[in-house]
C-alpha cells in the first residue's frame, strides 16, 4: 500500500518535472504539490465510498420487518365519510354589547370568573341615559294630560251640541203646533192664509235647522274621535319610547344573562364605548359543540342529522350535524355539530378537531386500515406479504374511506396481509425480502 502510494507520488512529481524542465522545484512548491495530490486522493476516496453506499442501497432488496406495519384485509361493513376540520366552542355563548355610547366606570369581575344570572359585570356612565329617560317620562305625563283634556273638551262640546238639538226639537214642536192652530182658526173663519203660510215657513225652517244640528253632531263626533285617537297614538308612542329607554337603561347595567363563565371582558376603565360595541361574553363551559367547516366540493355530502366522528388529542367522540350554512365562503362551507356527550371532561373550548362525516354505508366490502399511504380514492401500488419473509408489490384500486378503514375495490383478497406503512422509499422495488 505504501509502495503504491509512493509510486503514485513519484509518478506525479515526474509528470510535473516534465512540465517544469526549465527550473528546479523549490521546497514550498513541492509542499503545495503534495497538498494538491492529497486533496485529489481524498476526493477520489470519498467518491468511491459514496458509490458503494448508493449501489448497496439501490440493489438492496431487503427490509427489516420491524420497520413495517401490516394488516389483514377483511370483509366487513364500511361507513364512507368525508373529512372536515372544526373547533370546540361552548354550546351556549352570549355577547353583551353596550346599547348606548358611554364610558366604563367600574369593573366587578375578571375573565375566567364564574358568574350567576343577574350578577353585575361592569358599571357604565349612564347619566345622559337617565336624563333622557326622565325627559321621556315627563313627555308621557304631558301626553296623558293632553289626552284627558281632549276627552273632556270633546265631551263638553258634544254635550252642548246635543242640548242645542233638544232645544231645537222643542222649538220645532212648538212651530208645528202653531201651524196646526192657524189651520184650525182658518177653518172656522178666524184666521188668514198669510198667517198659515208664515207658520208653515217657520216650521219648515225649524226642521231644516234641526236636521243641520243633527248632521253637525254626527260629523263632530267623527272629528273629535279622530282627534282623540291621534292623541292616544301620540301617548302610546311616548309610552313605547319610555319603555324602550327603560330596557336600554337596564341592558346598560351589564348583568350576566345566566350562569356561566366570563370568557371576554372589556376592562379599560374610563375608555369610551360606542353603541353596539362588545363589552363581555358569557359562556357555558360545561357543555360544548363543534363549529366546523368543509371544502365546498364535499358540502353536497352533508345533511342535517348525519353521524360525525370527532377526534381531538387522541380522543374520539360521537356527534351529529345540527345545521349547515347555505353559503360558501373562501371555498369552505360552515356547519355545526352537536356532541352526543357534550359535557365530557376532556372537552376544552378552542381545541382543534378532526371530523369524519358519515354519508354512506357499504356492506360486505374488502377493507384495510387507513394510514399515511392513502391520499384519496384511486390506484395505488402497495406491498402484500406473499410468504413469511417475502413482500410483493401489487396494484390496487382503493375507494371510499373513513377515519379507520379504506375500501379495497380490487388487487387484494380477504385474508391477505397488506403493508400499510408508507413505502415511498421502495417505490422502484417489485419485491422485498424481510430481515
Amino acid at each position: 500500500m505504501s509502495c503504491g502510494f509512493g509510486t503514485l507520488i513519484v509518478s506525479y512529481f515526474d509528470a510535473n518535472k516534465h512540465q517544469k524542465m526549465d527550473r528546479e522545484l523549490t521546497k514550498e512548491e513541492k509542499r503545495k504539490e503534495y497538498r494538491k495530490l492529497y486533496f485529489r486522493l481524498g476526493l477520489a476516496a470519498l467518491g468511491v465510498v459514496a458509490l458503494i453506499i448508493v449501489f448497496s442501497f439501490v440493489f438492496d432488496d431487503s427490509i427489516e420487518a420491524s420497520k413495517i406495519k401490516t394488516a389483514i384485509a377483511e370483509k366487513a361493513t364500511l361507513e364512507s365519510s368525508v373529512s372536515a376540520t372544526g373547533k370546540i366552542v361552548p354550546l351556549y355563548e352570549q355577547a353583551l354589547v353596550s346599547p348606548v355610547a358611554t364610558r366604563i366606570m367600574e369593573v366587578y369581575c375578571d375573565e375566567g370568573d364564574s358568574v350567576h344570572a343577574g350578577q353585575s359585570l361592569l358599571r357604565l356612565d349612564l347619566e345622559s341615559t337617565e336624563t333622557e329617560m326622565r325627559r321621556l317620562a315627563d313627555e308621557v305625563s304631558m301626553k296623558n294630560i293632553e289626552l284627558e283634556q281632549t276627552a273632556l273638551n270633546n265631551e263638553t262640546y258634544l254635550t252642548d251640541l246635543e242640548m242645542k238639538i233638544k232645544t231645537k226639537e222643542m222649538a220645532v214642536n212648538h212651530l208645528k203646533a202653531e201651524v196646526a192652530n192657524e189651520r184650525r182658526l182658518d177653518s172656522i173663519g178666524s184666521g188668514t192664509g198669510d198667517r198659515i203660510r208664515e207658520a208653515e215657513l217657520a216650521y219648515s225652517t225649524g226642521l231644516l235647522e234641526l236636521e243641520q244640528l243633527k248632521m253637525q253632531l254626527v260629523n263632530e263626533k267623527k272629528a273629535y274621535a279622530a282627534i282623540y285617537k291621534s292623541k292616544q297614538l301620540e301617548e302610546s308612542i311616548s309610552q313605547r319610547n319610555l319603555l324602550e329607554m327603560e330596557r336600554t337603561l337596564e341592558d346598560a347595567k351589564v348583568k350576566s344573562p345566566k350562569n356561566g363563565t366570563v370568557t371576554f371582558l372589556n376592562k379599560e376603565l374610563g375608555s369610551s364605548i360606542g353603541a353596539g360595541e362588545r363589552l363581555a361574553v358569557i359562556s357555558d363551559l360545561s357543555h360544548f359543540k363543534i363549529s366546523a367547516e368543509i371544502a365546498e366540493g364535499n358540502a353536497g355530502k352533508l345533511s342535517v342529522g348525519s353521524s360525525v366522528k370527532i377526534r381531538f388529542n387522541r380522543n374520539i367522540l360521537e356527534g351529529h350535524i345540527s345545521s349547515i350554512s347555505p353559503q360558501s365562503q373562501n371555498g369552505m362551507v360552515e356547519f355545526n355539530v352537536l356532541i352526543d356527550n357534550d359535557s365530557d371532561k376532556k372537552l376544552r373550548s378552542g381545541l382543534r378537531t378532526e371530523l369524519n362525516v358519515v354519508y354512506d354505508v357499504h356492506d360486505n366490502v374488502v377493507r384495510i386500515p387507513n394510514g399515511q399511504y392513502f391520499q384519496g380514492p384511486g390506484t395505488y401500488s402497495l406491498f402484500v406479504k406473499v410468504a413469511p419473509n417475502k413482500l410483493e408489490r401489487r396494484t390496487m384500486t382503493l375507494g371510499d374511506s373513513n377515519f379507520d378503514f379504506v375500501e379495497v375495490k380490487s388487487g387484494v383478497n380477504p385474508g391477505e396481509e397488506v403493508v400499510i406503512t408508507d413505502m415511498t422509499d421502495y417505490k422502484s422495488r417489485k419485491a422485498l425480502t424481510l430481515k
